[in-house]
């Protein structure tokens, strides 16, 4: 029932997560959420911080700890937006654009392996119903 199917999610999450991070993000030493964020930054460009917090799905203050990190790492850069005193931007710089163009090959590699024992109506299916679930909660958090 719900039970299982949602508590299925959560493990499933963590397991592929875990794989991830002891995998392909290994070697350049990232979390997932360091990844997660890159990869928002890398697709969509420079963002306020609060964008790139809802889109990678963490809270500003988990947001704000992994900028830092990255930023030591000169793999993003922060300024103040130039409208907005009150907003961040955030970017990356161009080690963060070559590490992802880098690192992206090698994590949707990752990911074709870690689905492959679902045929493609399987994938598309589940896609489909965990979108379903994501409108769900976000209607409920409102």
């Amino acid at each position: 029932g719900s039970m299982a199917a949602v508590s299925n999610i959560f493990r499933v999450a963590t397991t592929i997560r875990n794989h991830m991070e002891r995998s392909v993000l290994a070697e350049p030493d990232l979390s997932f959420t360091a990844f997660t964020v890159l990869w928002v930054l890398w697709i969509w460009g420079e963002q306020e911080a609060r964008h790139v917090a809802e889109e990678s799905g963490v809270s500003r203050g988990t947001l704000t700890g992994v900028v830092s990190t990255l930023e030591r790492r000169a793999l993003v850069r922060r300024r103040r937006h130039p409208d907005d005193r009150r907003s961040v931007l955030v970017a990356t710089t161009p080690a963060g654009e070559d590490l992802m163009a880098q690192l992206f090959p090698a994590f949707n590699a990752e990911e074709a392996k870690v689905s492959a024992g679902l045929s493609v109506a399987q994938k598309s299916d589940l896609a489909d119903a965990l979108r379903s679930i994501l409108r769900t909660v976000d209607r409920l958090d409102g």
